[in-house]
């Protein structure tokens, strides 16, 4: 069963840090590229960062950059989200996506047709 599993949600307060993780099986992590989304309550969902199968290039939207941090390890078939001074505003469910046909850049974050594996999410709550 091909599927990715995301974990390391959690409650934390405003200038904190949480590491996601992205579990692949069922299938090789090495070939996608693999993103993050996220959805917070009573908004839409919104492309955070991507990393690249190839190259490991990154890329993120403006108000992570700086903060967040994207990396993959491809022997133990994970994928990361570093998150550093967290504010209340990125509370939401985190998502993990894996595409093999697209490169990472900004359109990863639109081209919905081509995201075919998707994890169930991780709920991250930042709150004082």
């Amino acid at each position: 069963q091909v599927q990715l599993v995301e974990s390391g949600g959690g409650l934390v307060q405003p200038g904190d840090s949480l590491r996601l993780s992205c579990a692949a099986s069922g299938f090789t992590l090495d070939y996608y590229t693999i993103g993050w989304f996220r959805q917070a309550p009573g908004k839409e969902r919104e492309g955070v960062s991507c990393i690249s199968s190839r190259y490991g290039s990154t890329n993120y939207v403006d108000s992570v950059k700086g903060r967040f941090t994207i990396s993959r390890d491809n022997a133990k078939n994970m994928v990361y989200l570093q998150m550093n001074s967290l504010k209340a505003e990125d509370t939401a469910t985190y998502y993990c996506v894996g595409s093999p046909v697209l490169g990472c850049s900004g359109s990863f974050y639109y081209s919905y047709r081509d995201l075919e594996v998707w994890g169930q999410g991780t709920l991250v709550t930042v709150s004082s």
